[in-house]
Parts: C-alpha cells; structure tokens; sequence
C-alpha cells in the first residue's frame, strides 16, 4: 500500500534506554501482524520484541479496519533475528487465522517480515539472515514460510502480491501449487491457526508524498502515471494498448485527494533511494505539475528514513556543508514541514537507535 498513516504513533518509551552502537552492523526489520484491535495481543508481541537484548523497538503503528499492526524495529542481526523469532513466535500462539477478519490482504499471524539493511550492513547479510530466519520459523514453529524480494528463489516469488494470492483462505491450495521454502507443505491443525509467513530482503523502502498546490485528484492521478516506473497503457493510433514506462525507476505512485488539506498528492514508494533519491523524486513531480500550470509546494516522509538520503538531497540543494546543515537544507527546500513540523529526532532512523 503506497499511502500510509499520517499521524506517527510512537509506542512508550522501553524500559531500558538501549543505544544501538551505529558503528556496528545495524538491521531494520518490520513485521507486519494480522492483529489491530487487541491491544493485549499488540502489546505482548511489541513485548517480545523489548526483552531482547541488542535490540530497539523504534514504533507500533496498530489500524483497526485492516486489523493489522506494523512493528519496527532495528538492531545487530543477531539481534534482530532473536527479536523477530520471538514477534513471529508469540504472533502464532496469540492470533487465530481461523478467525481473523480485516481489510488488509494477508496469508498469516505474521503476514510479512522484511528484513533491511541500515548501517554497515549489506543486502547479501540481510538474505543470509532471511533464510535463517525462514529456517527457524519453519522447522521450529511449524509455520510455512515462503521467501521474497531480494531472498526469493525465484522471479515469481519476488513480489509479495504473488506469494498472497488467495491470501490465508486459499492458503491450503497455495500450498499444494507453491512448496513453501521451509516449514510444512501439508495444511494442518498447526497451520489452520497460524497460517504461513512471508520472509525476505530489501532495500529501505521511503513512503514518500510530494503536496501539489491544488486538490485535482485527475491531475494528480496523470502526474503519478507519468512518474512511476510502471507508467501507464496508452492506446496507439491503431487502438491496440502498450505500456509506456515512466520516468523513475525504483517509484512506485498515484495520486490521492487529502480534503483536509483542500490538495491532493502524489503518493510515492521509492524502494531503491540511492537510485532515485528523494530530491530527484521531488524535483521530477514539481517539473511534471509545473506542465499543467500547477505547483508542487511540498512533501512528506510517512514514517522513517535514512540519514543518508536527507544528506544527499541536502547536497543537492545547498552543496557541501556540515551534516546538520544538509539536513535543513533538505527539510526546506523539500517543504517537509509543509503539513506536518518535520523533527529530524522522530523520523531519522539512526537518531532513534
């Protein structure tokens, strides 16, 4: 899903105050888990994630309608592999599949773990700690897991969308046509309950909205088209479709209508920033509105983001300064602040480990 929570739920502060040493090798990972209503369920699983050791838990983000809860959380990969066997572990005793019902697509208690390099640390790790993961999940707790992104074993594997076809109800017919990477491939009593789980690598995703000056959600929409990678079907002169790319690789789009805010967005996905960065992103979405005599006045990071990519955008807009610079540099001319005070504290990663 492109467009995300607005308001930023932080969970409480931990119990202990765990600084996470970004000299060392840092891993992200957020689970995503098929409970948003029981906040005793929400609150032991967040709880499993906190007893473990070399671990922080950064945000608990719970949505009732799709009753689904994100957790993230960051650490050593030691660590993080610890604390998400734990999440995943305490997700199957606690969530009934059999029972659960929301808006959101999902295949099982733990629906999706992502596993991200932040610091120092590579994709290759971060599949590497996949497939032990996977491993564990699989032969420990009886659970069926099937590998994606950057771990998958093949190309059709790669896309979530792919492995959750069917999603938890056609689950018992997934297993037949898709041997899962580990774990059981018979649907039992064990399964019937916890459903399977996706496990993989990628690269750190940045929920990205740039704010156009104006709340024409058609123009939005045909900005979107014109921006993302997949671009759009556009008919020739004989009629017969084709598929025009657009102009960013790694951006995944469209366009929303925000009627608080009286404008509308372009939402954005940018799963690759070192490849398209953010101020590319912004600056190609102000070069598109700017065609339809429109304004593109500014934009904002749901959720984190690196260090890194503000730097670079900082760089961009305001050339070589010092690291606190760059960042204002960035917040500014990005209009960051535009709907919400952006707090560097809050939304980049490496301040919160």
């Amino acid at each position: 899903m492109i467009l995300l929570s607005r308001g930023e739920r932080p969970f409480a502060p931990t119990h202990k105050n765990i600084m996470i040493n970004t000299d060392k090798k840092v891993i992200e990972c957020v689970p995503n888990f098929s409970e948003g209503r029981n906040l005793d369920i929400i609150d032991k699983i967040a709880s499993a994630v906190k007893s473990t050791q070399n671990v922080k838990l950064l945000n608990v983000e719970p949505d009732k309608d799709y009753n689904r809860t994100v957790i993230t959380f960051a650490g050593e990969p030691s660590g993080v592999k610890e604390a998400a066997f734990n999440a995943i572990s305490t997700a199957s005793e606690l969530i009934d599949m059999s029972r659960q019902k929301g808006e959101h697509p999902r295949i099982g208690a733990t629906d999706v773990c992502p596993i991200i390099p932040v610091a120092n640390a590579t994709r290759e790790e971060c599949v590497k700690l996949a497939n032990e993961l996977g491993r564990d999940v699989g032969e420990k707790l009886g659970i069926p897991v099937y590998l994606y992104e950057n771990a998958a074993i093949s190309e059709e594997r790669r896309n979530l969308e792919n492995i959750r076809k069917g999603e938890y109800e056609g689950l018992k017919q997934k297993l037949r046509d898709w041997v899962p990477d580990y774990g059981p491939v018979e649907y039992n009593d064990n399964v019937r309950k916890s459903g399977a789980t996706v496990i993989g690598a990628r690269f750190f995703l940045i929920a990205y909205n740039v704010n156009l000056g104006f709340d024409d959600i058609r123009v939005a929409n045909e900005i979107a088209r014109k921006v993302r990678e997949s671009g759009s079907m556009i008919a020739d002169e004989t009629g017969e479709k084709r598929r025009v790319p657009g102009i960013l690789k790694y951006v995944k789009a469209i366009g929303v209508e925000l009627r608080e805010y009286n404008i509308s967005q372009v939402s954005m996905n940018l799963t690759n920033y070192k490849e398209t960065p953010i101020h590319k992103a912004f600056e190609t979405v102000k070069t598109q509105a700017r065609e339809f005599g429109m304004e593109a006045t500014g934009s904002e990071i749901i959720g984190l983001v690196p260090k890194e990519a503000l730097v670079e955008a900082g760089t961009f807009y305001a050339g070589n300064n010092s690291e606190e610079e760059l960042i204002k540099a960035a917040i500014e001319n990005l209009g960051l602040s535009q709907l919400n005070k952006f707090e560097p504290g809050n939304k980049i990663i490496e301040n919160l480990l």
